[in-house]
């Protein structure tokens, strides 16, 4: 009876060893894992754009792997900050230098998620999807009145006359808003001169559609802003054969998700994991649908 005991203990152990190891080599697959042989990689860039890092880091290691043969940008974001959308643009623009680039957006692409895919060779959309928002903004929220109200006071210490521009703390006045139109009117440039280059477009083609309204990828390719109406797996199979690879690609997707056993377990029952966070009211300009 205890060598019965003794053999089903062994046997536990070797079964949660088993389990423990196979949660490890996932782990380890979702980073820089074991994924070999000549592939195509999917960038995934989805939510609000704040944070450029994350993409950075990413194409850095996609464009030293040699095993990487051609590159798909899964876009699914309504756009975000100016600098970051700007900054994962031009890195693709590098990236296209050594491995071809095919963008495919899924619901939303738009603004500042539009702008990224505009680095790419070529642009896939769905008919449904939501792109285009060309445009600029910057919102500010004001609790003078509501300070007054309370018979509050803030003081406020500066150096010169625009140093508070933005501030809850008072309403903006003219000259305010004439200088932060400036900046949106440059960084507005930007984005249209970015659309006219890559999408080979008239500055006048731009700037008829360049007004801030959101198109279904139906109408974006009658504007000549995407390319094909097509799925993830079109721009998948598009890129393998712009690479030469032979057949249905082996896919790796970036950015690496860094994920505990009960998250690779629950995902491999489809379970959906969610990182959110919410969009912080600082000061910046937005290439963002405002819906």
């Amino acid at each position: 009876m205890k060598n019965l005991f003794t053999i089903i203990l062994l046997l536990l152990f070797i079964l949660f060893s088993f389990i423990i190891g196979i949660g490890v080599g996932f782990m380890i697959s979702q980073e820089d894992g074991f994924s070999v042989g000549n592939r195509v990689a999917v960038l995934e860039v989805e939510g609000v754009i704040l944070d450029s890092q994350p993409y950075l880091e990413s194409l850095s290691k996609i464009k030293k792997d040699d095993g990487i043969k051609a590159v798909v940008l899964r876009i699914d974001s309504p756009g975000g900050a100016v600098s970051p959308s700007q900054e994962i643009y031009s890195e693709i623009k590098k990236l296209r230098e050594k491995k071809p680039v095919i963008a495919t957006l899924g619901s939303v692409g738009a603004s500042g998620g539009y702008y990224i895919a505009c680095s790419a060779q070529k642009i896939f959309a769905n008919p449904g999807t939501i792109t285009g928002s060309i445009g600029v903004i910057a919102q500010f929220v004001s609790y003078e009145d509501l300070l007054k109200w309370a018979k509050l006071d803030v003081a406020v210490i500066k150096t010169g006359e625009f140093k508070d521009v933005g501030s809850p703390f008072r309403s903006m006045t003219e000259a305010d808003k004439k200088y932060i139109q400036q900046l949106i009117d440059n960084v507005y440039s930007q984005f249209k001169l970015a659309i006219s280059e890559s999408r080979k477009m008239d500055m006048k083609e731009v700037d008829k559609i360049a007004d801030g309204k959101v198109y279904t990828g139906e109408q974006a390719k009658n504007l000549k802003l995407i390319d094909e109406l097509g799925t993830l797996g079109d721009a998948i199979s598009l890129a393998g054969a712009l690479s030469g690879i032979k057949g249905e690609p082996n896919i790796s997707y970036y950015p690496k998700k860094k994920m505990n056993l009960l998250d690779l377990i629950l995902s491999k029952f489809d379970a959906k994991i969610l990182v959110g966070g919410a969009l912080k009211g600082t000061f910046g300009l937005f290439y963002l649908v405002d819906m």
